[in-house]
């Protein structure tokens, strides 16, 4: 009892000792970084100089010529303010430079002439010019649309074969009617791989290239060595083509033997063909998605015959949106950027073969379902340009405004049939001392018999505190908080502390309740100077959630925290993704988990998720 009272006491120290630092940077003015970027504030001052601050920006722009070796771009900004001062004048000509990942785009006379950049350019075809004006939405003749040129920037920039992107617009001497465009591109080095082994017994491994001979493409092979496994050898592959025709649809085709399913979370073997169009910018009209695929469990790993999920199932998910009067609401004003989508959905998760131990019982994840979805949604998005998010100083875009979804449609489930309403509202902003909040509120569920059931709530912040500098690293802190209510459960999974809503790390499935609440807390420290071209950010940081038992009081929730430190590596020029050593101290955990673990994962996200339109859905309470 004594040990678990000290324990923790050290996270509520380690605790108090991050929101501390939290207040400290949200509310002490940001000297280091003003002292850094010239107080880059612009998008937040005054309007007099925020006007004169741009024009002093267009006056650059102006003297810029496209054969410059430095590739400006204001950053801790909104986006679209570079490009105001064109605003209406015509496009008379769009240029597209490449540039190699063995360049910097701050200063493209820069070039990387390590052994490891030598031998990186032996393999790597820069990508062509080309594939780049296929992603272009912005074209010759027609009139600047600021917005739309920071949205085609920003777009571009998401491309996963590209590591950093900038527009820069030119006016043409003797016409000041027109400009001439150039749309600068830095590659990442596309091809990548990656293994992890436990002693000789298993090893995994993966090969890809992001980008087949610089055409967008991406192919990917994967394979497995298991001696506990039969047969012993598994392997997969798929094949993507970026942006097919010009139509801004990614079209995926693909073959797993070792495939772990993102319902089941069983290795399952599959087949499947996706196509995805997003919606690339809030001057698009349609976006959606396909997804067909097989599905099947084989009993590889010898699990008795009692024991194995054995299953075979088939899908097709598909969905289709239109913004609602695009056209007819920018016709005199394309500067407004308030939008309305209505997007369809229709899925079918049919079971052919279901596990004899679910039999005919509820169950969320192995019983065949179907739904007809509708999803009307209200929503203004904008982004603001900053750095050291998820990346080590690239240009990263955050979203802000706000998102009101009104979700409404027809479940059906073994012998259920029940109608689904739901609401999803959402709120991002950038302070004017470079902080980022967002806030969120997702409720809905099923009405049967008179009566809600499967009612869920999530409700929830999130912040990024602004880039302090401390001599030469860059420190940012974070913090989310939310609280999760599940109400009437019949055919919905319990709420789990086994994901982003509860503690990073847990990974047992034997906790779980019908409400959650959670703080986690972090800060990252970006170290200057690379290693063998690796930027390195230690972090310390601290979790708690509160879970409380089905059928119990919130006053009878059961309290688990964890603390530890990590590091973060990435190389920014390379496509593999940011690499994390995560170490994990569970003060109490449960039987079937270690309380103290050190983790390390090559799959972290760098890239800020941005898309407002997604697929409509039922909501979800233990994932995004």
């Amino acid at each position: 009892m004594w040990l678990h009272s000290l324990l923790n006491l050290a996270f509520v120290r380690v605790l108090c000792l991050h929101i501390v630092l939290l207040l400290l940077v949200c509310l002490q003015p940001c000297r280091q970084c003003a002292a850094q970027t010239g107080d880059q504030r612009k998008p937040h001052l005054s309007r007099n100089k925020f006007i004169n601050n741009s024009f002093q920006k267009a006056v650059a722009a102006i003297s810029r010529t496209p054969d410059t070796n430095h590739i400006g771009g204001q950053m801790d900004g909104k986006s679209e303010t570079p490009f105001l001062p064109y605003q209406g004048r015509y496009i008379r000509n769009i240029d597209v430079v490449t540039i190699g990942f063995d360049r910097s785009m701050e200063d493209t006379g820069i070039r990387d002439k390590s052994f490891g950049a030598r031998m990186g350019n032996l393999f790597h075809v820069n990508t062509r010019k080309f594939v780049i004006r296929n992603n272009l939405f912005i074209h010759e003749g027609m009139p600047v649309n600021a917005f739309m040129v920071a949205d085609n920037e920003r777009f571009i920039r998401s491309l996963e074969f590209i590591n950093d992107a900038r527009i820069v617009i030119d006016s043409i001497p003797g016409m000041p009617d027109s400009v001439n465009i150039t749309v600068y591109t830095k590659d990442l080095f596309s091809i990548g791989g990656g293994a992890a082994a436990n002693g000789t017994t298993r090893v995994q491994g993966e090969l890809y290239d992001a980008n087949l001979a610089g055409m967008g493409q991406r192919l990917e092979f994967t394979g497995l060595y298991d001696n506990g496994r039969t047969p012993h050898w598994g392997y997969g592959g798929y094949y993507r083509k970026n942006n097919v025709g010009h139509t801004y649809i990614d079209a995926t085709i693909g073959h797993s033997a070792m495939r772990v399913s993102p319902y089941t979370r069983v290795e399952e073997t599959a087949d499947y063909i996706e196509l995805s169009r997003r919606l690339v910018s809030p001057y698009s009209q349609f976006a959606g998605g396909l997804v067909l695929s097989t599905n099947r469990a084989y009993n590889v790993y010898r699990i008795p015959e009692n024991l194995f999920l054995k299953y075979r199932y088939s899908q097709f998910d598909g969905w289709a949106g239109y913004s609602i009067a695009i056209n007819k609401l920018t016709a005199t004003n394309n500067a407004i950027r308030d939008r309305r989508f209505f997007a369809v959905r229709y899925y079918d998760r049919n079971f052919a073969e279901v596990p004899r131990q679910v039999g005919g019982t509820f169950s969320p994840v192995f019983n065949s379902s179907q739904a007809i979805i509708g999803q009307l949604t209200f929503y203004r998005q904008d982004f603001y340009k900053t750095q050291y998010i998820y990346g080590f100083g690239t240009t990263e875009d955050l979203p802000y405004g706000y998102n009101i979804a009104f979700t409404a449609g027809w479940h059906s489930q073994l012998y259920l049939r029940r109608p689904y309403a739901g609401v999803n509202v959402s709120q991002s902003m950038a302070t004017n001392r470079g902080d980022y909040l967002q806030f969120y509120v997702k409720t809905g569920g099923y009405y049967y018999q008179d009566r809600m059931q499967d009612a869920g709530l999530l409700a929830g912040t999130t912040a990024y505190g602004r880039v302090v500098r401390w001599h030469r690293t860059m420190i940012r802190q974070y913090a989310n908080l939310s609280y999760t209510r599940l109400g009437n459960r019949v055919t919905t999974a319990p709420l789990y502390l086994n994901n982003q809503y509860g503690l990073r790390g847990f990974l047992s499935d034997s906790v779980y309740g019908t409400q959650r609440l959670s703080l986690q807390l972090e800060t990252a420290f970006y170290l200057p100077g690379k290693l063998l071209g690796f930027r390195f950010a230690p972090f310390p940081w601290g979790d708690l959630a509160l879970i409380t038992p089905e059928n119990k009081r919130f006053s009878q929730s059961a309290l688990y925290t964890s603390l530890g430190a990590g590091l973060r590596a990435r190389n920014e020029n390379l496509i593999f993704e940011t690499i994390e050593v995560r170490a994990f101290f569970f003060p109490v955990a449960p039987a079937n988990m270690t309380g103290f673990k050190v983790v390390t994962n090559a799959n972290i996200r760098f890239r800020y998720r941005s898309n407002y339109i997604t697929a409509p859905d039922f909501i979800q309470l233990n994932q995004e």
